[in-house]
């Protein structure tokens, strides 16, 4: 299995699906769907015969019962095929650093890039193991190459291994995770199965049962547009009112300032002229007053600032982007106590954990599928930094085996 999982990794990882926010399309960048492609031909030939890419760039398959029971719940397991557009995801070069013996690791793509044990001490826990990162020069793409390459992995597994006794499995990988839209367009009614697991977690152990809630904020401002050399008493600079907000904005409220169950105000992106400005932000708290608070915080600044530019005028607009999947999860235990079991029985203790962001099991669960988040084992996501242990992927493969053996054993 670890071979398996591994090789599958490497080949995933230097297929670009960088997604884009900016663009309107689903998926936001076709080269998603060569991944897809690749997925698709690797399930069928494992012997998975309704595996297919639709027209969004998702990928559907199942893994048949081999249970005789009928009342075995059908499980899905989703990752996500995009990576993020924050660093290249271009030319990827993995590399492996076999039996790793300690001690931090210098990228050779950029020496300037070094993973650090003191900033990463998880691999204070992986001595012997097998590490790939990247080259330094771009992401590796272990999130969520390393939860596809899991279930894949999985999946051949237990088609080889028909005496395995488990129920219907689905298998959904999606696009355009990493820009909010990972479920968009996914066919529940297709899917039909009643509960899911993301492989999207990091350190090897954890279930994560609970995201952030969030939402978006569009602050579009007009101001006084005039000629500079007649500027005098009559000119409201939109550039300079989008700057005097951001200013103001609490500096103990930034993602850089805050942990564990903070939430944060976060601007994101920031363009104007002398007439109009726009200011964009993500909203984040663990709960729904949290995020109303935060974000009558931040009019309230838009406001004041306002006051000081009476021709001026600016509109607030509020988009909720996903929920806090505990509110859902917390009515069906049975997710979170078998995964805990199938990580006990995979050796490892298993550690429950809150994400300080979201997944597509977020949107899921309030879709009507409820969802937890497994560890995928990569860490230091969204950067060069990022790395993933071959055998904490193996460790999830087997997870994910022994999940599919629990729900069948306690129908």
């Amino acid at each position: 299995m670890a071979a398996s999982v591994t090789d599958r990794f490497l080949r995933y990882v230097v297929i670009d699906t960088q997604s884009n926010a900016k663009s309107p399309t689903q998926p936001s960048t076709e080269k998603q769907k060569n991944l897809g492609r690749l997925l698709v031909e690797e399930l069928l030939e494992i012997g998975i015969s309704d595996a297919h890419l639709d027209e969004h760039g998702y990928v559907y398959a199942t893994i048949p019962a081999t249970t005789a029971k009928n009342n075995v719940p059908v499980i899905c397991f989703c990752a996500h095929m995009d990576t993020a557009p924050d660093f290249s995801g271009t030319n990827v070069k993995p590399q492996i650093v076999r039996n790793y013996q300690g001690g931090d690791i210098k990228l050779p793509g950029d020496p300037s890039q070094v993973i650090r044990v003191a900033d990463h001490p998880v691999l204070k826990g992986l001595i012997g193991n097998d590490i790939v990162t990247s080259d330094g020069t771009t992401l590796l793409g272990a999130d969520d190459k390393a939860g596809i390459a899991e279930i894949v992995a999985a999946a051949e597994f237990l088609i080889k291994n028909p005496d395995i006794k488990h129920g219907a499995i689905r298998i959904l990988f999606t696009t355009d995770e990493e820009i909010g839209r990972g479920v968009d367009k996914v066919n529940l009614k297709k899917l039909d199965a009643d509960f899911g697991y993301t492989m999207d977690g990091e350190t090897a152990g954890t279930i994560e049962d609970e995201t952030f809630s969030a939402d978006g904020v569009e602050i579009a401002i007009k101001g006084v547009a005039i000629h500079p050399g007649f500027a005098y008493g009559k000119m409201e600079n939109a550039i300079r009112i989008a700057g005097a907000v951001i200013d103001r904005l609490p500096k103990d409220m930034a993602p850089e300032t805050t942990k564990d169950r903070d939430g944060f105000i976060h601007p994101t992106g920031v363009s104007g002229v002398m007439e109009k400005a726009n200011l964009e932000f993500i909203i984040r708290d663990f709960t729904e007053a949290g995020l109303k608070t935060k974000e009558a915080l931040l009019e309230k600044i838009t406001k004041e600032v306002l006051a000081g530019y009476p021709g001026s005028s600016y509109t607030f607009t509020v988009k909720e982007q996903y929920r806090n999947m505990k509110t859902v999860l917390d009515q069906h235990p049975g997710i979170i106590d078998y995964a805990e079991e199938a990580i006990k029985r995979a050796g490892m203790t298993p550690v429950r954990g809150s994400i300080r962001g979201g997944t597509d099991g977020s949107r899921l669960s309030f879709m009507g599928l409820p969802c937890a988040n497994l560890f995928a084992g990569g860490h230091a996501f969204h950067s060069p930094l990022e790395f993933v242990s071959s055998q904490d992927m193996e460790k999830a493969v087997t997870t994910i085996v022994e999940l599919a053996k629990l729900w069948e054993e306690r129908a």
